[in-house]
C-alpha cells in the first residue's frame, strides 16, 4: 500500500527542516527506531551467545545516542534551531520515518544496516552505548542521501 498521501502536505515545502521538525514523522521514527534497534541488537546478541539461546529484546534507544548520532553525522541542520537533546532525537527518527515513507529503506534494511554495524559487548552498557551511537551514525550518514538538499 502507498502512504504517499500521508507526506503530501510536507512534499509541498520539502526541506531539511520541514522533515527533521515535523512530530508526525517523529511518532511514526519512534516506533521505527526501537523496533529495528530492538530486533537487530536481538540479532547481534543471538549470534553471539555461547550457549546458542535465542535472545530477545525490546529497548527503548535513547535520545542521548540519537542526539549524539546526529551531531556525529553533522546533520543538525535537519533540526530546530537551539534545539536540546529530545529534540535532536526526534530529527532522527523523524529523517529515519522520511526515508521508510518514500520506500528507500525498509524496515529490514534499516534492521540489517544496524546489525551489519553494531558491534562490541552489547551486554555492556557503556559499549552498547557507544556502538549504538556509530551504528546511529552510520545509518544517518546512509540515509542523508535520500532527502532534501537544503
Amino acid at each position: 500500500m502507498s502512504y504517499d498521501f500521508l507526506l503530501k502536505d510536507l512534499n509541498n515545502n520539502l526541506t531539511q527542516k520541514s522533515i527533521g521538525t515535523d512530530k508526525g514523522l517523529a511518532k511514526i521514527g519512534d516506533g521505527i527506531v526501537n523496533l529495528t534497534y530492538s530486533i537487530a541488537k536481538s540479532i547481534v546478541l543471538t549470534r553471539n551467545s555461547k550457549n546458542n539461546n535465542s535472545i530477545r529484546t525490546g529497548l527503548k534507544v535513547s535520545k542521548t545516542i540519537l542526539a549524539s548520532a546526529l551531531k556525529e553525522a553533522d546533520m543538525k541542520k535537519f533540526s530546530k534551531s537551539r534545539a536540546d537533546a529530545h529534540d535532536l532525537a526526534d530529527t532522527v527518527e523523524a529523517l529515519i520515518a522520511y526515508v521508510w515513507f518514500i520506500k528507500k529503506m525498509t524496515i529490514e534494511d534499516i534492521t540489517n544496516f544496524l546489525v551489519d554495524s553494531l558491534n562490541g559487548n552489547l551486554t555492556i552498557r557503556s559499549e552498547e552505548i557507544k556502538s549504538a551511537t556509530i551504528a546511529f551514525r552510520k545509518l544517518l550518514i546512509e540515509i542523508k542521501k535520500y532527502l532534501p538538499e537544503s
